[in-house]
């Protein structure tokens, strides 16, 4: 004798889509639904493809409403929404005075005491770029 075919009903079918939307696997739901893989993808295939989305939409939901009321955590659920869905990011800017001076010498016409200077002058790392052509 085989198994009972299996009938969703509409409590299965939340608790799937909810499963789906907290990121849990396939493999996971179908063992707590005591239900091969297969036969999840086949009754629930709306419910693991839009489970995730349902999710996203009332966090975003319940972020909006906490960015957009007065309170502490206003700000902060304002600046994350703006970087993640307004493309916001923070920046820092170098400002930098003075006057700045730079020559260049084909190495070729150093001599061999300025290429020593320079050599124990230089940090450990390479310098890249400095030469024509590299």
């Amino acid at each position: 004798m085989g198994r009972r075919a299996h009938e969703p009903d509409t409590v299965t079918r939340r608790q799937v889509e909810a499963m789906a939307g907290y990121g849990v696997p396939e493999a996971e739901i179908a063992g707590v639904l005591g239900i091969d893989p297969k036969t999840l993808r086949k009754h629930y295939r709306q419910e693991l493809d839009h489970g995730h989305t349902k999710a996203n939409a009332k966090v975003a939901e319940f972020l909006y409403r906490r960015a957009t009321t007065e309170g502490p955590q206003a700000v902060t659920a304002a600046i994350f929404w703006l970087k993640t869905r307004a493309g916001w990011k923070e920046t820092s800017m170098t400002e930098m005075t003075g006057r700045l001076t730079v020559s260049w010498r084909d190495p070729a016409t150093l001599s061999d005491a300025e290429l020593e200077r320079i050599a124990r002058g230089a940090s450990a790392r390479p310098v890249r770029g400095l030469l024509p052509g590299k």
